[in-house]
């Protein structure tokens, strides 16, 4: 699992780790694994390779200067381009000069041509506690910079390092090379799509950070541990059963899409209650149907609801009779926006959201840019407003619980933004609801199973459909490890 800590969290590991080493030693650490990055991105042929520093006047740069004069030694030209001359890190110039290398001032032409020459250029510009866009000359810079490899120094200068937040110009790196842990803007867009390939440096900070991170993004053998697996003696009302209100005459469509989901989340049979049954038993002649109401389908130990539901009379009654249950339930799409918050809060079971960015929106009073600007924050407020667990879907799928570290979806990709595809979605995790999972387990497996199903189908078009059937496949991929 990749876990992120604030920048005050990592300030106060730092300030403990260093009283115990030697002055320096912590930034030579630092230095060490972010030269050997650049010499890995540059193919081992750093003799004769032309690499330009920008440095600001923080540790990040000092960072970069030591690490530039470790490139020298190996044979590479390097330049410094300082922002800030007069508080450029003492130690740091001085070892890049011993090393052969040279510093030009930012605001002179020289230092536009070293980056425009550059084979590859570090980021050093600004730490995790800087906050706002670039300002200039730094934007020069960053702009000649185009064509060269990038490598931002713990992260690109310019995003929020607690936040994802990006407030106006920023580096756009090929990679990050971050120390001691991941911060949460690294994982989170939009600054996750500034970041690049990312590769954390273990500088010893371990030891002082807290057990609890305050971002997470489960990987491939964290989800394998979770799914639920049929044991010896299951049948299928034991392995779970799901329940799906979902669709109308004008929708049927997304009935098929969120059953079609949820027979791939591993609970034992999905009950389907709605007007679009003819359309599901033609499609998955298994499915369990009625034409309703919720509370006369039968046992369930899940509901979905939601998706394609329309806001008549018999949508309301349902969500209704739905929320008044005493299993877990998740409510997307059309239910999100019939959604009594009150009904909401009182529940004792347990209550997943799955909103993306413009239903967030509405029921935060925010408008759509606000959410998509400050995803970590609005999943938080979502969660922390109704006492659920909230998914909030897009380019970075979040999930929020309140006080514990929320998780980061690192698999989702840009094609399952298509019609029907967060329908899938929610039958899948409504199925893992089913199957015995916590709403922030189910909500983190259904969401790494959805972006890695899609990213399957290749980089094409895909329709959602599709996605629910590349489920199959990926689930066994997983289990196998």
């Amino acid at each position: 699992m990749r876990t992120a800590h604030s920048v005050d969290t990592v300030r106060a590991a730092e300030r403990a780790l260093m009283a115990e080493l030697p002055e320096g030693a912590l930034m030579q650490r630092a230095a060490a694994g972010l030269a050997a990055a650049c010499a890995d991105l540059l193919g081992r042929r750093v003799y004769g390779a032309r690499v330009a520093l920008l440095v600001g006047s923080g540790d990040n740069g000092g960072d970069a200067l030591y690490a530039g004069a470790r490139l020298a030694r190996r044979g590479a030209g390097v330049t410094a381009v300082l922002l800030s001359p007069d508080r450029a890190h003492t130690g740091g110039l001085r070892a890049l000069r011993n090393a052969g290398g040279r510093a030009v001032t930012a605001g002179e032409g020289e230092g536009v041509r070293a980056v425009r020459r550059a084979d590859l250029v570090v980021d050093g510009i600004v730490g995790i506690g800087g906050k706002g866009a670039l300002r200039e000359p730094a934007q020069e810079l960053v702009a000649a910079a185009e064509g060269a490899l990038i490598v931002a120094v713990d992260l690109p200068s310019g995003v929020d390092a607690g936040t994802g937040e990006v407030p106006g110009a920023a580096v756009r790196a090929d990679a990050t090379v971050t120390f001691g842990t991941y911060k949460p803007g690294l994982l989170i867009d939009p600054a996750r799509e500034h970041a690049g390939a990312l590769r954390l440096v273990d500088i010893g900070l371990g030891p002082w950070l807290p057990s609890e991170p305050d971002a997470e993004a489960l990987q491939h053998a964290d989800v394998a541990g979770l799914l639920p697996l049929p044991e010896a003696e299951s049948d299928k009302y034991r392995r779970g059963v799901v329940g799906i209100v979902a669709g109308s005459a004008r929708y049927p469509g997304a009935a098929v899409l969120a059953v079609a989901g949820a027979l791939s989340g591993g609970a034992g049979a999905v009950r389907y209650v709605g007007p679009a049954a003819d359309a599901v038993i033609a499609r998955f002649p298994e499915t369990l149907v009625t034409a309703g109401p919720p509370g006369k389908a039968g046992r369930v130990q899940a509901w979905v609801i939601g998706p394609g539901l329309g806001d008549g009379a018999e949508a309301r009654q349902a969500l209704v009779d739905v929320l008044s249950s005493d299993v877990p339930v998740l409510v997307d799409a059309d239910g999100l926006r019939l959604l009594d918050p009150q009904a909401v809060r009182a529940r004792r079971a347990a209550t997943l959201l799955t909103p993306h960015a413009g239903e967030a929106a509405a029921l935060l009073g925010l408008s759509r840019e606000e959410v998509e600007a400050s995803r970590l924050s609005s999943v938080r407020a979502l969660a922390d407003r109704f006492g659920v667990t909230a998914l909030l879907k897009g380019s970075t799928t979040l999930v929020a619980d309140g006080a514990r570290a929320v998780r980061v979806n690192p698999t989702g990709t840009p094609w399952l933004a298509t019609a029907g595809s967060g329908d899938v979605l929610s039958g899948l995790t409504g199925s893992l609801l089913a199957a015995g999972l916590s709403a922030r387990d189910a909500a983190s497996v259904g969401a790494y199973l959805h972006g890695l199903a899609a990213r399957g189908l290749g980089d094409a078009p895909i329709t959602s459909l599709g996605v629910a059937e590349e489920l199959r496949r990926v689930w066994r991929d997983v289990v196998a490890g």
